[in-house]
């Protein structure tokens, strides 16, 4: 039985569905010719010309890739081939020098896609709710909306300060968060991003706007009081409404909390909280560190 592992094309399409994974409502065929362009990659692992497990990754800041899309044919379980495919398209993703750090995030409750992520070296980072509403009123105060900051040295200061020097996990996306470091930071993201502070300069807030499944406005705030500062959900909410506003569709604020941070919040607080996710990933140090003494790497 031959074994190889490659890279796909949008011409790959017909392997994929004729793979049995046992999704019924799969999002990957109707975005197949995306992932395997740009900045994102699939593979596949085929057994004599029949794929039986894919993955991909997609770069994100030029520095950062994440891996994901891993599906399995499940005629083919129990042979680890999900874990090997997985290996091989992490070592992938490290091969330009750019790449310093290589992550995956999976919801809690999927173990086995957890045990694959071990396997291959990566450990857990954060576990996080996407939590989401359409009500910011709970938490308005009838405060003043924060100040907006334009200028973008201000920008990289909060988020040099809070993100970049301690390395605190930064939610960059909807679904992909990272740890925090100057080069996540790119001046195109912070000028397209809305910041804004409190009177006393004591707090920031970032929003920004993202699309997933519906529309969201993301917002982005590193304290566990959000609760309790007044203007905070006066600034979210008139942001939110200006956005919904321009989508006139399904349109979410999202923010990521901890489970601790979730446990805090007040009876009757307006958020739909999902399953967490659990953010793993290796930095390249060290990944090159294991590749070495795996003998992988010169």
């Amino acid at each position: 039985m031959s074994k190889i592992i490659r890279m796909l094309d949008s011409s790959d399409t017909t392997h994929f569905e004729a793979m049995d994974t046992g999704i019924e409502f799969d999002y990957i065929p109707h975005i197949f010719d995306k992932l395997t362009t740009g900045d994102n990659r699939l593979y596949g692992l085929f057994l004599d010309g029949q794929m039986v497990s894919m993955s991909g990754y997609s770069i994100y800041s030029s520095r950062y890739a994440m891996l994901g899309r891993l599906r399995s044919d499940r005629r083919f379980n129990g042979y680890g081939y999900a874990t090997e495919l997985m290996a091989y398209v992490m070592n992938e993703a490290f091969k330009p020098g750019s790449i310093h750090w290589v992550g995956a995030n999976t919801e809690e409750d999927n173990l086995p896609a957890q045990r694959v992520l071990e396997r291959i070296g990566l450990t857990p980072y954060v576990t996080l709710h996407g939590a989401l509403t359409k009500d910011p009123s709970t938490f308005e105060s009838g405060a003043h909306p924060w100040q907006p900051i334009t200028d973008l040295a201000r920008k990289r200061e909060w988020v040099d300060k809070y993100y970049a020097q301690t390395g605190a996990v930064f939610p960059y996306e909807c679904y992909y968060p990272f740890p925090g470091s100057t080069d996540l930071f790119q001046d195109d993201d912070l000028k397209q991003w809305s910041f804004y502070e409190n009177a006393s300069q004591t707090r920031f807030l970032i929003t920004k706007y993202d699309q997933k499944k519906h529309h969201y406005l993301h917002a982005v705030y590193p304290w566990h009081d959000i609760a309790l500062q007044p203007g905070l959900w006066e600034t979210i909410a008139r942001d939110y409404w200006e956005l919904k506003q321009k989508t006139d569709d399904d349109t979410y604020i999202w923010m990521d909390l901890t489970r601790e941070e979730a446990q805090t919040l007040p009876a009757g607080h307006p958020f739909e909280l999902p399953s967490p996710w659990v953010l793993y990933g290796i930095n390249r140090v060290t990944w090159k560190g294991k590749a070495n003494s795996a003998g992988m790497i010169g």
